[in-house]
């Protein structure tokens, strides 16, 4: 009996840990979003890591495949310029793993500029642990039209 409570003790401990974990996590991302939407560019600078990658995932001309990576410098800035409620993306929180100092995040998503809709699509998150904070490291993102409910 003390050993099978004693492996229930763990288990608890273990899917408790990982709860906090995740709400960290979803914090970092619930913070860019936040920020974003109050037009803070320090907020969301202070989401990413100093080497942090943003891409996304679109279509040229003749419909094919591109992956465009842009600057968290040009992003921050015109996060920057926007006024309170201008950039309203509106996710839901779909997935977390975690693995030691690594998580990943699955976040569909629909995004509002000025109160109209612009696009929808699906943000991935790698968020890696430093010194005990999270932060993004790499952000890659779908954008469509259709499809978006």
């Amino acid at each position: 009996m003390k050993k099978f409570t004693f492996l229930l003790s763990l288990v608890l401990f273990v899917q408790l840990t990982n709860a906090q974990e995740e709400q960290k996590v979803a914090a970092v991302v619930n913070r860019l979003f936040s920020s974003m939407f109050n037009g803070d560019s320090i907020g969301v600078r202070s989401c990413f890591s100093d080497k942090a990658i943003m891409q996304s995932i679109g279509f040229d001309k003749s419909g094919n495949t591109v992956v465009q990576t842009g600057s968290l410098d040009a992003f921050s800035s015109y996060i920057g310029k926007q006024t309170k409620g201008a950039a309203d993306e509106r996710i839901k929180m779909e997935s977390i793993k975690i693995d030691g100092d690594m998580a990943i995040v699955w976040t569909p998503y629909q995004f509002y500029y000025q109160e109209k809709f612009s696009h929808c699509g699906v943000n991935t998150f790698t968020l890696v642990r430093h010194k005990g904070e999270w932060k993004i490291n790499y952000l890659i993102d779908t954008r469509r039209k259709e499809n978006c409910n």
